[in-house]
């Protein structure tokens, strides 16, 4: 539906934070009427207001508790992607409104890339590789890395994603150790009770801890020194956990070998100094980001917007 069309009132009214592809718009409107949140004014917003049920996001979308009052009649907030960092959850549950939580299909994939990341830090084949695409191989060889194998590793948030990390490290005879917000019961790694105290007993640190003001700035300057001068920092989480000023410090002067970074703190600008490190491996906030685990992301927020509504499955 345009901003200028009238709604079906026959179907639900679905707000759209988050762009969609062309087939899954398609779905959606099966069921839906489709409203782009981008352009629409106050007059338009305020003709809408009492109409708009859900709201569909995405993991980097902001959802302000100014915005949910906008929309008196919202009962459903869907985000597809991992994290609800953007949504104000204390608000949400005030005004009766249901966050869908984050999906349980691409844990897989992060954990995936997680250890990417770590194999490219430890075994610097970034930076490999450019050594030979310039020629350099014919100069000498390539100095010696980092052991990836047998090493100790310390997770930061053992949930989901932290557990799939953890049975990948174990492949490779790693030593589990990992801290958050309690011992789990069920797992046979060891505790640690701080942060502080899993860095300095590990030689990988491994971040997959939800965002959010209890998290912010837990990687501090104590942190890094602590992982030591072999020590590798790994962050699948949320940029906000690390502070990237410390961290830039860190890497200059080898108080840590190496940063693995798939999230930052103001995305998508990443810091020059972190860019420009030779020490540094960085991608673009695509850990969950595979064609199969998108699909499975959005067939899962289908499911929710279909399930609060009582609405039939969607044919294919």
């Amino acid at each position: 539906m345009s901003i200028h069309e009238s709604p079906n009132p026959q179907r639900p009214l679905l707000l759209l934070h988050t762009a969609l592809a062309p087939a899954m718009h398609e779905r959606l409107q099966r069921q839906f009427e489709l409203l782009e949140a981008a352009g629409i004014g106050s007059a338009r917003r305020s003709e809408l207001c009492a109409q708009v049920r859900a709201m569909l996001c995405n993991a980097q979308s902001i959802v302000s508790r100014e915005q949910m009052r906008q929309w008196p009649a919202l009962e459903l907030i869907v985000v597809i992607g991992v994290g609800r960092d953007g949504i104000d959850l204390d608000a949400a549950a005030e005004l009766g409104i249901k966050v869908s939580k984050a999906p349980e299909v691409c844990a897989e994939d992060i954990a995936d890339h997680t250890l990417a990341l770590l194999l490219a830090a430890t075994r610097q084949i970034v930076q490999a590789h450019e050594f030979v695409r310039q020629g350099r191989w014919l100069q000498g060889r390539y100095p010696p890395t980092l052991r990836f194998s047998g090493q100790r590793m310390g997770i930061v948030g053992l949930g989901r994603i932290g557990r799939a990390v953890a049975r990948r490290s174990q492949a490779f005879d790693m030593s589990i150790a990992y801290t958050g917000r309690a011992p789990k019961n069920d797992v046979p790694y060891r505790w640690c009770d701080s942060v502080l105290e899993l860095a300095a007993e590990v030689d990988f640190l491994v971040v997959c801890a939800s965002g959010g003001p209890a998290t912010r700035g837990l990687i501090d300057a104590r942190v890094l020194q602590a992982l030591g001068p072999q020590g590798v920092l790994v962050n699948v989480g949320r940029g906000s956990i690390v502070d990237e000023a410390a961290l830039q410090q860190a890497l200059q002067e080898r108080t840590i070998a190496a940063a693995a970074l798939d999230v930052f703190a103001h995305e998508p600008q990443v810091p020059e100094a972190l860019i420009d490190l030779p020490n540094t491996v960085l991608t673009p906030h695509m850990a969950s980001s595979t064609r199969q685990g998108l699909q499975a992301m959005l067939a899962q927020a289908e499911a929710c917007l279909l399930q609060h509504f009582g609405l039939p499955e969607i044919a294919d």
